[in-house]
Order: structure tokens, then C-alpha cells, then sequence
């Protein structure tokens, strides 16, 4: 499809997989061949296509608050939210910011070039809609790396005494501009390896797929929140901290991604959806970056890799 024609990302729920799979294709092609011209954040982008093309279908942007945490890994954001027409102007003077930006769209919720903010301005966000009886989901979308920072632990143990419900999209690349160290990274290494998500996907397909029982899931509080506290992994760290624990979810499946958070959007508590995700994919130069050369580029040559000298 013509990314520039996208207005608003209602058209989303009008697609099946088959034809949001080719969405995330598209937008591939279109950020990897923009960003070798302008330059910009690619490997953190490439890695989130699917996870925010889900979240945008599973959402209500910019009813419900999607914030990301810095902010570089919004491009897909705002292309699905119509400023893929802008992208030539990417981090030019008067021109698209490289970050989520407040004044730039009304889906931009979230204003930050800093690690480890998101959370806490998600929480904020939280408390102000219950005490205006508002009804919308707040979403921060936080990095493996950033979850660590002082700010982000601050504001889970905060969220772990309070009533008022934070969607929060762990988004684990396992590739942080540097490598994560600490018993967090250990924490995170030992979920992936532990086979949990499979067994997360088979169970929530028999509940919620083949009797009416099932469908009952989507109705009665009750079930929805003991499924998540025990169908998932037992005292998990965010169980320390008060809450909730889903995944760990591939990232790359869309099908997954959808089933996934609708489970936590009829959550009545607050819940964490562990999401990884592999930085630079669909980019083979990206993807085997272990450096960070392609955390942020300069122009590119898309054929082989090599940056463009002036």
C-alpha cells in the first residue's frame, strides 16, 4: 500500500493478518530506504514494526496514550498515525522530529530524548484518568535496557501500591546501545530460554478458541485476572513489585502480538507484556550490528551497507 496515503491508524482494523503482515513489509522497505537518505534511529525501528502496528490495532490512538520510552523507536508510530509523507524532512530543520513530539500530532502523548521516563509519565497519566472517571488505556512501550533505569524502577513500585491499571510493553531486543549487566538481564535471559511463551500460547488458544466457555475469557474479570496471574510464570520480579506478568511474547508474530494484548487490555490490573523483539530486522546489516553502528545512522548505501560520505 502507499504509506503516504495513511491518515490515522483506524484503517488498521479493517485488515486481516495476511494483509497486516504485508503492512509490516512495506513499512520495512519504506524505513530502510528513507533512512538511507536522511539518515536516522533504523535498527531500534526495524525491530518494533509489528509490535506497533499491534498495538495500534489492538488500541485506540489517540484516545488510548501509546508513549515510547526516548522515543526513537517511533517512526512506525507515526507513520501509521499519517506522517510517513514527512519522512523526507526526517530530523531537518522545521521538519519531522526524530522523536515523538506533542506539537507534531495528537498521537504523540509523550515528549522525551531520555531513557527511563516513559513509565513514570504513564503512571501520572493513569492516576489523572481514574481520578477524571476516564476510560482509556495508558500504554508505555519501555526497552530492556531502559526498565533497569532508577526512574522506571521508581515508578513500578510506585504502580505496585496503587489501583490504577498501566499497560506496560517490555520490549526486550536484547541489544541496548550498550549490553545490559545485573541480575535484570539475567532475569530476562532465563525467561526467553525457559519455553514459557509456548506453553503461554497453546494454553490461550484451548481457553479461548474452541467452546463458548472460552469466549467467556473476553467477559468475566474474574477469569481474565486469574488467568494472567497463573497461567503465565509463577513469581516473576514484576509480581514482586504488585504486577501482573504476560509473555514472553515473539514479537515478530502478529497473530500473537493481537491475541496477546487484547488479553491485557480486558486485564483489570496492571500488567506487564514481555515482547522480544530481534533490533534491525528484515536489514541483514542491522541485524548482525552488535556494535550499535546501525542504532543510529548516518546516510547509507541500502546494497551493501556502507555510509555515504558528503
Amino acid at each position: 500500500m502507499d504509506l503516504n496515503e495513511i491518515k490515522d491508524p483506524s484503517f488498521l482494523k479493517e485488515l486481516d493478518i495476511r494483509q497486516l503482515n504485508q503492512l509490516a513489509q512495506d513499512i520495512r522497505y519504506f524505513l530502510i530506504n528513507n533512512i538511507s537518505k536522511t539518515g536516522g534511529h533504523l535498527s531500534s525501528n526495524l525491530g518494533i514494526v509489528e509490535l506497533t502496528i499491534a498495538l495500534h490495532y489492538v488500541f485506540n490512538s489517540p484516545k488510548d496514550k501509546i508513549l515510547f520510552d526516548v522515543g526513537h523507536q517511533s517512526y512506525v508510530h507515526k507513520i501509521l498515525t499519517g506522517r510517513a509523507n514527512q519522512f523526507k524532512t526526517l530530523r531537518k530543520y522545521q521538519g519531522l522530529s526524530g522523536f515523538q513530539k506533542r506539537c507534531e500530532s495528537s498521537h504523540d502523548v509523550w515528549e522525551a530524548g531520555h531513557s527511563s521516563t516513559a513509565l513514570s509519565g504513564a503512571v501520572a497519566m493513569a492516576i489523572a484518568r481514574d481520578l477524571n472517571n476516564q476510560d482509556y488505556s495508558v500504554i508505555p512501550v519501555v526497552g530492556d535496557a531502559a526498565m533497569v533505569g532508577g526512574e522506571s524502577l521508581e515508578a513500578l513500585n510506585h504502580l505496585g501500591s496503587i489501583n490504577n491499571k498501566v499497560i506496560i510493553i517490555l520490549n526486550d531486543n536484547q541489544m541496548a546501545i550498550g549490553k545490559s549487566v545485573g541480575g535484570f538481564g539475567d532475569f530476562l535471559s532465563s525467561i526467553r530460554l525457559s519455553g514459557t511463551y509456548n506453553n503461554l500460547k497453546q494454553d490461550y488458544r484451548n481457553i479461548t478458541s474452541k467452546n463458548k466457555i472460552g469466549k467467556m475469557v473476553f467477559n468475566v474479570s474474574k477469569r481474565v485476572k486469574d488467568f494472567v496471574k497463573h497461567g503465565l510464570i509463577d513469581d516473576t520480579i514484576f509480581e514482586d513489585f504488585g504486577v501482573d506478568y504476560l509473555g514472553p511474547v515473539n514479537g515478530h508474530d502478529l497473530d500473537d502480538l493481537i491475541r496477546v494484548l487484547n488479553l491485557a487490555k480486558i486485564s483489570k490490573t496492571s500488567v506487564v507484556v514481555h515482547v522480544v523483539t530481534k533490533k534491525g530486522r528484515g536489514y541483514r546489516y542491522a541485524e548482525n550490528d552488535y556494535a550499535g553502528k546501525w542504532h543510529g545512522i548516518a546516510p547509507f548505501n541500502v546494497n551493501d551497507g556502507t555510509i555515504k560520505h558528503p
